[in-house]
């Protein structure tokens, strides 16, 4: 393969380190067994992997109670195949007919398609409006809810703008007003701290392929201890298989049928590689590249950045428009005269571009990750304004 520059870690981060790489490889090709449904060795070693990861991310994310010092249940740590699947089973577990749900309009579409199809059966929702920098304020949520809101959940960081809300001061709000809160932390989990504790966050959904540097096809959702959500599918556990419903206690709750141990196994390596550079330094490589990435693009004739250009509060993300051309020909051109990887689009995010006023065309999507250099950096400057000049 052509020698790329990748700056579409906002979709996935890549490449992946190579312990993740070796991991998957090794944990399979010697532990490639079903954890649970035997008591040999190997599905021992496995079912412990399993475990020990669930501690890791309850331990990652703090979802004990607050003040409490009570020990946190890493069983409500639930693996999932992504922060979509996560997403889903938040809304559907916790959704029925008359409720009303909260959310934004900085969504992505693993909010706002479940929460549609909630709103088709007879529920209703609220899409909160951000400011023109895309942020959402808490107090705006807090008015947005209502007698039978039975949920609020919000977007850590825009996939679009990588705006970063304020979620500690909205999970204030909905403590106060005694609504389930929940976070879709697609864009964040691994690139900035989080703390449910902290933040009152009763539910955190996550992606593994992402911040977390996991195999595609793994996420989770985090269970706070003092939060409940009912069960919307079942199948097979490995335990009490003559029980004939989905048992009621967790992973269970939410879990069924045979689980991706070799993507669980790198998860687990991404979080070691991730815990070990350190969320803040992977950040601020990340923020210091973004920075230089922003001034350049916004001194070129032509190109206009939508959202903030504030640099804190905010992950490494940013999205463009060059006047005189499609954003799709701007990305095409990127990838095949310069081998500079971007996305373009909506980004499955339509409110946010409705809100900008960039619909129905979308942007050209910027995003650092920790693999990247000053030199693509200045290549992708470079690249635009050449491109820029041509009509402009």
């Amino acid at each position: 393969m052509e020698p790329i520059i990748y700056l579409d870690n906002a979709a996935t981060t890549f490449p992946k380190p190579d312990i993740v790489h070796e991991t998957v490889f090794n944990f399979y090709k010697q532990y490639g067994v079903n954890p649970g449904r035997t008591g040999c060795d190997l599905a021992i070693i496995a079912g412990n992997m399993i475990h020990d990861t669930r501690v890791k991310f309850s331990n990652f994310f703090n979802k004990s109670l607050v003040d409490t010092g009570k020990t946190k249940d890493p069983n409500r740590m639930i693996f999932t195949m992504n922060a979509t699947m996560s997403l889903n089973l938040i809304v559907n577990g916790l959704i029925k007919p008359g409720d009303h749900i909260v959310t934004t309009m900085v969504e992505h579409n693993s909010v706002i398609r479940p929460v549609n199809h909630k709103v088709r059966e007879g529920a209703e929702a609220t899409y909160v409006a951000p400011d023109g920098e895309g942020y959402i304020d808490p107090e705006d949520i807090r008015k947005a809810i209502k007698n039978n809101t039975g949920l609020v959940i919000v977007n850590h960081a825009s996939n679009v703008t990588g705006v970063v809300q304020d979620i500690k001061a909205t999970g204030k709000v909905c403590k106060e007003e005694g609504v389930p809160f929940a976070v879709d932390t697609a864009q964040t989990a691994g690139v900035l701290p989080i703390d449910m504790a902290e933040c009152n966050i009763s539910f955190l959904a996550f992606t593994g392929h992402k911040g977390l540097f996991g195999p595609t096809g793994t996420g989770g959702l985090c269970v706070a201890d003092d939060a409940e959500i009912n069960q919307t599918f079942a199948g097979g556990t490995g335990v009490k298989s003559a029980y004939p419903y989905q048992l009621e206690e967790y992973p269970y709750r939410l879990e069924a049928g045979t689980q991706n141990l070799a993507g669980i196994a790198g998860l687990s390596a991404g979080l070691d590689w991730v815990t070990g550079k350190g969320v803040e330094n992977i950040h601020k490589h990340e923020m210091t590249l973004f920075s230089v990435l922003q001034e350049g693009l916004s001194e070129i004739k032509g190109v206009h950045i939508w959202g903030t250009k504030k640099l804190e509060n905010r992950v490494a993300t940013l999205s463009i428009t060059v006047d005189n051309y499609d954003p799709s020909d701007i990305g095409t051109m990127l990838d095949v005269e310069y081998e500079i990887q971007t996305r373009t689009g909506l980004q499955c995010a339509p409110l946010i571009h409705e809100h900008l006023g960039t619909t129905p065309r979308g942007t050209d999507r910027f995003s650092v990750g920790p693999f990247n250099i000053r030199d693509h950096i200045d290549t992708a400057i470079k690249a635009v304004a050449e491109i820029s000049a041509r009509r402009n």
